[in-house]
């Protein structure tokens, strides 16, 4: 048996990145105006660290792997962020259905601002509200395996998820191929 030995570059930007989120959450001022955003900012970069070393782990040979990283772990469901307009939410419950039924986890919007509800009835409120969606759809995006653009039309909302999702080298499928703003690449 060998000593477990994490991957150095890795397992630095882990601790690196979590002393960043300590920062944000302690040292942060009331009057900063982007105190939320560097907030966000270092738990991302936290979560992508933290997925980087869960890559490098995997990628190392069985006996170098830490006791038990593989043991009991079969091969876990894909994780599908579907994104899309929300003019197409029966669309994307028809793709949920789809993507369930095939074995996936699904994420998705699970607020359609589109349609009247109290939540959002507010002007000022709905527009706090949409930004924390946004956020939290990204969210889904990094979480995922793999992204789904449902619907035969994309405004700017899902061409900046998409290319946010390829910016994180997540695939990214789509319902309608020929909607497609990078052309497939």
């Amino acid at each position: 048996m060998s000593i477990y030995h994490p991957p150095v570059a890795e397992h630095e930007t882990v601790v690196a990145a979590a002393l960043h989120v300590v920062q944000a959450t302690h040292y942060s001022r009331a009057d900063d105006p982007h105190e939320d955003a560097s907030y966000e900012y270092a738990v991302e970069q936290l979560a992508l660290a933290a997925r980087a070393l869960a890559e490098a782990v995997e990628r190392k040979p069985a006996d170098e792997q830490p006791i038990g990283w593989t043991k009991g772990r079969e091969a876990e469901p894909t994780v599908v962020a579907i994104c899309g307009s929300t003019k197409f939410m029966a669309e994307m419950t028809e793709a949920d259905l789809h993507e369930t039924a095939a074995g996936n986890i699904v994420v998705k919007p699970g607020c359609n601002m589109k349609e009247e509800h109290p939540l959002w009835a507010d002007p000022l409120e709905a527009e706090r509200l949409k930004g924390r969606l946004d956020q939290l759809h990204r969210a889904k995006i990094r979480l995922a395996d793999e992204v789904l653009v449902v619907g035969d039309y994309i405004g700017t909302s899902t061409t900046s998820e998409i290319r946010y999702a390829r910016s994180l080298g997540k695939p990214v499928r789509f319902t309608h191929p020929q909607v497609d703003p990078d052309g497939g690449q």
